[in-house]
This record gives C-alpha cells, sequence and structure tokens, in this order.
C-alpha cells in the first residue's frame, strides 16, 4: 500500500541534480510520470538513476504531473516558465518547484498566475550525477524558500528526499546564493591554483599534500569559526608573506594565482583585524607587504 499523499511528479532537467532529486522521491514513494532529457548524457543518466520512467516532451510532462521539478540551468528558468504559462500548460493546484539557489518563487509567478502552486528547493550540495549523491543527501541542507500557507510542503519534500531544510526569504536569495557560490565553486579555484603551485616545483601528487590540510583547515573553520585562523597572517609574520610575495612574483607564475593570494591575504588580514586576532599595528603592516 502506498503512502497518503504521494505525487506523480515530472522532472525537467535529468542533468545531475534533476535525476538525483527524481530518484530520491521516487524512493519516497512518488511515482515519477517522465522525465525531459535532450542530451545523451542526460537520457543515460535517466536510465541509470530513473530506469523505466518514459522520457517525455515538456507540455507533455506538465500535462501528466501534479508536481512539476524544474531542474535547469538559471538562464534558462525564466523564459521556459513564462513559455509553458504563455502556451497554457500550467494547470490549478499544481506544484511547480525549481532548483535554482539564484532564485526565490517570484520567478515562477507566470505559473502562479495560473494557479499553481510555487516552491523554490536548492540543495546546497555539489552533485556528481551518481547513485551515491542520494546517499550524501542525508548530509545535505536545502535552502527553501515559499510562501507561509504552502512552505510545510516544501520542507516535506526535503524531509522526504533524507535532506534538511532551512528557511530563505525571498529577498535574501541572491545573499544565499553569492555565499554558496564563494564557499563551493571558489574552494576549487584554490585549490586548482594551490595545486599547480606545487606541481611547478615538482611535487607529483600535489593532491596528497592539499588533501589532509585543506579537510582539516575546512573542519576547524566550520567548528571554530575564524578563531581556526592560522598562518603567517594570524601571526602578524610580515617576513613570512614578504618571502610569499617574492615566491609568487616570478614571471612563470600566472597571474590569478598571484592576485588570488594578496586578494585573500588582505580579506583575511582585514577579518583578523575585525575580529581581534590582529592589532592596529600588525594589521596595518601585514596589509602593507599585501598592497
Amino acid at each position: 500500500m502506498s503512502k497518503p499523499g504521494r505525487l506523480g511528479v515530472g522532472i525537467i532537467g535529468a542533468g545531475k541534480v534533476g535525476a538525483v532529486l527524481g530518484a530520491a522521491l521516487r524512493s519516497a514513494e512518488h511515482a515519477v510520470v517522465g522525465v525531459h532529457a535532450v542530451s545523451e548524457a542526460s537520457r543515460d543518466r535517466a536510465d541509470i538513476l530513473l530506469p523505466g520512467v518514459p522520457v517525455l516532451e515538456i507540455p507533455e510532462i506538465v500535462r501528466r504531473s501534479e508536481l512539476v521539478l524544474l531542474a535547469v540551468p538559471d538562464d534558462a528558468l525564466p523564459p521556459l516558465v513564462k513559455g509553458l504559462a504563455d502556451a497554457g500548460h500550467w494547470q490549478p493546484g499544481q506544484l511547480v518547484v525549481h532548483t535554482s539557489g539564484r532564485y526565490g518563487t517570484g520567478i515562477l509567478a507566470p505559473a502562479q498566475a495560473a494557479g499553481a502552486i510555487p516552491l523554490a528547493i536548492h540543495p546546497a550540495m555539489s552533485f556528481t550525477g551518481m547513485s551515491l549523491d542520494l546517499v550524501r543527501l542525508n548530509e545535505c541542507m536545502f535552502g527553501v524558500t515559499a510562501a507561509a500557507m504552502v512552505l510545510p510542503i516544501a520542507q516535506a519534500l526535503v524531509v522526504e528526499m533524507g535532506a534538511e531544510s532551512t528557511v530563505i526569504a525571498e529577498e535574501d536569495r541572491g545573499t544565499y546564493h553569492a555565499a554558496l557560490a564563494h564557499a563551493s565553486n571558489h574552494l576549487v579555484t584554490l585549490a586548482g591554483q594551490s595545486a599547480e603551485l606545487l606541481r611547478r616545483i615538482g611535487v607529483e601528487a600535489p593532491e596528497r599534500v592539499l588533501g589532509p590540510l585543506m579537510r582539516g583547515s575546512l573542519e576547524n573553520a566550520l567548528a571554530s569559526g575564524e578563531g581556526a585562523l592560522t598562518g603567517p597572517v594570524a601571526r602578524g609574520d610580515t617576513g613570512t608573506i614578504n618571502a610569499h610575495r617574492a615566491a609568487l612574483a616570478g614571471g612563470e607564475i600566472p597571474s590569478d594565482i598571484r592576485d588570488a593570494y594578496l586578494a585573500m591575504g588582505r580579506a583575511t588580514a582585514q577579518r583578523a583585524l575585525d575580529r581581534g586576532l590582529l592589532n592596529e599595528t600588525q594589521a596595518a603592516t601585514i596589509l602593507d607587504a599585501l598592497s
């Protein structure tokens, strides 16, 4: 016997996020009635994570679904929602859920005008598009945005997928998404730049050098905040900072690495000063070295 309140779910966008969330909803005994997958990679992903689910055109998915999950790139979301509204495809009472971090529910206004119920649920997680993501959802937090009357629906969907949620106000979605992009995307850039420096001096496996250091630093930072800061800035060690600048000044070092080191050094010094980890004199000396 199926659980009460099970929905017919349509997935528009069988990318890494859409296919995984569709599989998670299916595991919660919702019926995935169709998936839209254009590329060969998307079709393969749908075959693996959503076996037996028919690949359909978007209007047919919307027609069949009680819940439509829009897992498309941010820039593709507005024209998709409006185009379906202009063609009269949205249905009264239908749940329309998008997974974009950038947008709240305002972007779904054309669907809402047709009587649909808009929800925004964004998983704060980096997806591989493989089944292991279903396990990783247990540690994931979703940023959810919805009107107060239907917010419990968004929260319940997240719980059914095995995750937790935090409520993000509509006007705060930009800040929310910037924070996540800064933490995730720039961490990848930082790791890549540091690995390149090590490779340039002959380190064959930079990931083995950086892995324990970066994982430990991240865990300490999440547990203790900026009180976990170590290194030359926290020590007020201007001599070491000047040595770093000299090492990075050579023409063979890519400018993006040098610029990133100096910019992050300045940000670190300023935040250390604001939190009392450095005094005014120490901070001024360090900022001067990093100018």
